[in-house]
């Protein structure tokens, strides 16, 4: 190896150090300090007292947080299926050639550009009882008794959120499945034609094979972010009625400023489990099925 080769594999080295570095302090340190934060009872103030796996054994003796935990699984499964398929369903639409295809993508895509928080109030401002939007239309034209009341029931008020999230971030699903779509040769297509492949067989044994990569990255993407889920909650129900509609995220945050941060610590880590199983079992399980070019 010459003095060049010897300075290029170095200099390569010494990049990899400073995205090492940030990784190191904002991930793996945060992550061993919090693993040792609930291993204790402290409330954030006074000295921390150890514990052991106390917080753990509390975590699944604790209705609340189990109701939460209950809510989290729901909203991270039902979801990402939702965002997932209507995104494909777009995607397909669009890449048959559809006129204004490009208006249609930007206003499909335009909610995902908008803060969850935000879109949650506007939301409430439409779907709110007495005062929203909804109930003063239908009211107005004399058909107010037939108003749902998405909010002030639990079992309702968790299938409206879902809802809203899905509607809100379809556009980003289809978006990765448009891209996906449009590198599937075209010569591919004309001969599951010419073999007599009709429109549904042709997309499950040509289409839906070559897509698993676009697949893996909104399933892991959806996953994660359907599975934390806090500014929506918050914005639509604040998780209620009661705690209701309250997400392990919104049960974390409450509990670490309601002086019992060891315990939030230590069902935090439990909520970094329940996302990484979904996650990794959906990694696994596509790895297998993809289908080379």
């Amino acid at each position: 190896m010459n003095l060049r080769q010897k300075i290029s594999a170095n200099l390569h080295f010494a990049m990899i150090w400073p995205a090492a570095l940030l990784f190191a302090v904002f991930f793996i340190v945060p992550f061993f300090s919090g693993v040792g934060i609930s291993l204790t009872n402290w409330n954030g103030f006074g000295a921390p007292k150890w514990i052991g796996l106390q917080n753990f054994f509390d975590f699944f003796k604790d209705e609340r947080a189990l109701h939460a935990l209950y809510i989290t699984v729901l909203f991270g499964l039902i979801s990402p299926i939702l965002m997932n398929v209507f995104g494909l369903l777009y995607a397909l639409l669009l890449d048959c050639g559809l006129r204004f295809s490009s208006l249609v993508r930007a206003i499909v895509y335009s909610p995902a550009v908008i803060s969850s928080l935000i879109m949650g109030y506007i939301w409430l401002l439409i779907i709110k009882p007495e005062t929203g939007a909804l109930h003063q239309i239908l009211t107005s034209l004399g058909l107010g008794q037939f108003y749902p009341d998405l909010l002030s029931d639990g079992s309702k008020a968790i299938w409206a959120i879902i809802v809203v999230n899905s509607w809100q971030y379809i556009g980003g699903s289809m978006i990765v499945y448009l891209a996906g779509l449009q590198t599937i040769p075209q010569e591919l297509r004309e001969a599951s034609v010419v073999d007599g492949c009709g429109p549904i067989a042709g997309f499950f044994k040509i289409t839906l094979p070559l897509l698993i990569p676009s697949v893996k990255i909104n399933l892991i993407l959806n996953l994660i972010g359907c599975f934390s889920v806090f500014d929506i909650i918050m914005a639509l129900t604040s998780g209620g009625p009661g705690y209701s509609t309250e997400s392990l995220s919104i049960f974390i945050y409450r509990m670490c400023y309601g002086s019992s941060t060891g315990y939030s610590t230590a069902v935090a880590l439990i909520l970094f489990v329940v996302i990484l199983i979904p996650v990794l079992f959906s990694t696994w399980t596509l790895k297998k099925k993809e289908v080379d070019m």
